[in-house]
């Protein structure tokens, strides 16, 4: 296989360290010794058939250390084995995708005979992750050891287990190795190059990967408006009612880059080979809970609870609490504004450097207080979904990330909506923007990229207390390096780094047209957060598992929803400038029609657009086709040759 590790020193292991499991430090021994059964158990008696060996004690310096940690690996049979059942698609000789058989494994590219070579380091931790996952109950009606820990026939142990705090976490080991080449190929050198996205999924995954090359295209997608942006910045800094053709060019460009990108992500799934796969069938949630009941789907035993009380529970609690956190926020601004009024009086009445400086307090401290506001509100709502008790993860990203954009949307734009179209000052819709934007760049860029960097510092010292005279740059001993990963930090998803791109995005398309400039800053942030990121994912956080993805989900929603917005918000911009109002010098309500009608002839237009320009391309479309053909005529072929078979026993 694919994996750096196997280079390593495996301290007497009779196999290569790819997953570590850590269990609860005060784990019944019956527990302990029960699951290790049961993840080295063959399949066909209900087990993993995985390689497992618990971490020597003696490597641990002191008795608080918890020894409960576990090295999990698998036989090269297995994982081809696994590669099947996960549905895995790779590139076959003939350079098409296809999902993995064994039967058919000599038409892949880089398959030998008993598959070594074949798979990536992070589809091993993939398979193992998926053999773990789909451990279940059998004849056991609770966790040895935790009689109150009830279990029943086909419920996910691992999921139990860690639900009930049994089980910390389970994770894939980082190869050093691999790491190191990527790391210098990604962010090693300071260069404007295109990010080794290849790479980053062979090591990561599709879902990250996908991320960065969104973040990739994204902050190219923001060129020619940056590159506008400046002279227009430069040549017409205080006629800030000339915004017409800016507002105009946000039309069009907030539209085109999203359809873009959806044909440039299609053909990144489909050589990535997850445009094609089948999507897995979701397991409930860990912390889902319920009364016993079948699924009608799986035929299994597993908690069920009413939906009726869920959506109680949503409509009289949830929703109750994110309007009163909406009306706290317009509160919020209110007083933001109040201060901007004492501001401007004091320096009405003595003009002065000082108070010129007082001018951009108000909107600095009201950039902090928003960046807390989303944070602690973040937390509000992680708590409420998971209150909400949904059955499958993607419902509870789905009602999280409403939320979230809901509040955030409102807490970040508000104030700009009421400047420009309720005081209708164009002067200070361009300050608080910038001021807005520029604060929230800083401190994103303080808890992505200096916190990082100085947790990165820590770890090292922390590396050379622990191994002495060993540089951090040198292979450590497998143990050594299990014990570091054990404590690093957990990766939380991208959820959060997808946020702060949605935020940018409204900035940019919403009201940059007063302040040309915001493409431009996003551009320098986006060129930081590429490098702050990648060294996050290889230094600071432990390597999350790969994750299949083909898109990036229920965000492009999202900022199409924004993209639609903007196109009703820069109409109205482009209404309230005087040069539109020049030529309607007697009838508001003509302007107005005029305006709303533009609007509903550009949002037309935007769906035509979007219609008009396919998702996927068609070339990829012609692939899948082929595809598709083949498999209806391979199995054409197979429902023959079953048919001919019992004819063949009857001939002489």
């Amino acid at each position: 296989m694919k994996r750096g590790l196997s280079n390593l020193d495996n301290g007497g292991l009779s196999f290569t360290p790819l997953v570590v499991i850590e269990l609860a430090k005060d784990t019944k021994e019956e527990a302990v010794s029960w699951l290790l059964k049961r993840v080295k158990d063959k399949q066909r008696d209900g087990g993993a058939d995985l390689f497992v060996e618990q971490l020597p004690k003696d490597v641990w310096d002191s008795a608080n250390e918890n020894p409960n940690v576990f090295i999990v690996s698998a036989s090269r049979e297995r994982l081809l084995f696994g590669a099947e059942d996960v549905g895995l698609v790779k590139e076959c000789e003939d350079g098409s995708m296809r999902g993995f058989t064994r039967a058919n494994g000599h038409h892949f590219k880089d398959y030998k005979g008993d598959g070594d070579e074949f798979l990536s380091m992070a589809e091993c931790q993939y398979i193992i992750k998926y053999g773990l996952d789909t451990l279940r109950a059998r004849e056991e009606t609770s966790i040895p050891g935790y009689p109150q820990v009830k279990l029943y026939p086909g419920k996910s142990i691992l999921r139990r287990m860690q639900s009930k705090g049994i089980l910390s976490q389970v994770f894939p080991l980082h190869d050093k190795e691999e790491l190191k080449r990527l790391s210098h190929s990604w962010y090693g050198k300071l260069r404007l190059s295109y990010q080794p996205l290849d790479k980053i999924r062979l090591y990561f995954g599709e879902a990250i990967a996908i991320y960065f090359g969104f973040l990739e295209y994204f902050t190219f997608a923001l060129l020619p408006m940056a590159l506008i942006g400046i002279p227009y910045y430069l040549f017409a800094w205080e006629d800030y009612d000339k915004y017409v053709l800016f507002a105009s060019f946000n039309l069009v460009w907030s539209t085109v880059i999203l359809e873009v990108w959806k044909r440039s992500c299609a053909w990144l799934a489909y050589n990535w080979g997850t445009l094609i796969r089948k999507k897995d069938f979701e397991e409930p949630r860990p912390g889902f809970h319920g009364v016993l009941g079948l699924n009608p789907v799986t035929g299994r035993e597993e908690p069920t609870y009413s939906s009726m009380k869920r959506q109680l529970r949503i409509y009289l609690v949830s929703v109750p609490f994110v309007l009163l956190c909406l009306y706290f926020s317009l509160y919020v601004m209110m007083i933001y504004f109040s201060l901007e009024n004492w501001a401007l009086n004091l320096h009405e009445e003595e003009q002065s450097f000082w108070t010129s400086l007082l001018l951009f307090v108000p909107s600095i401290i009201y950039a902090i207080v928003i960046e807390i506001m989303n944070r602690l509100y973040r937390y509000a709502a992680e708590f409420l979904t998971g209150w909400e008790n949904h059955r499958l993860e993607s419902a509870y990203q789905n009602h999280l990330i409403l939320k979230v954009l809901v509040f955030n949307f409102l807490n970040c734009f508000a104030s700009l909506f009421y400047i420009a179209f309720v005081l209708h000052d164009m002067k200070l819709l361009r300050q608080s923007l910038a001021t807005l934007l520029i604060t929230s760049q800083i401190l994103n860029q303080i808890m992505e990229s200096i916190l990082p960097f100085w947790l990165q510092k820590r770890r090292n010292k922390m590396v050379q207390k622990k191994i002495g005279n060993i540089t951090v740059d040198k292979e450590l001993p497998w143990t050594e390096q299990v014990k570091l990963e054990v404590d690093m930090s957990t990766y939380l998803g991208t959820f959060d780094d997808y946020l702060e791109l949605f935020l940018q995005f409204g900035y940019v398309s919403l009201f940059s047209c007063v302040y040309p400039l915001a493409a431009v800053l996003a551009v320098l942030n986006n060129v930081t957060e590429i490098y702050s990121d990648a060294l996050k994912m290889c230094q600071v956080f432990k390597r999350p598992f790969s994750e299949p993805a083909a898109n990036i989900g229920v965000w492009q929603l999202a900022f199409e929803t924004m993209s639609v917005i903007a196109v009703i918000t820069n109409c109205a911009l482009i209404g309230m400038s005087p040069q539109v109002k020049s030529f309607f010098p007697d009838s508001e309500t003509h302007l107005i029609m005029l305006i709303v009608a533009a609007e509903h002839v550009l949002l037309g237009f935007k769906f035509i657009l979007a219609f008009v320009i396919p998702d996927i391309p068609k070339e990829v479309q012609l692939k899948l086709s082929k595809l598709e053909y083949e498999s209806m005529e391979a199995l054409k072929k197979k429902k023959i040759q079953e048919a001919s078979e019992p004819l063949k026993s009857l001939l002489p």
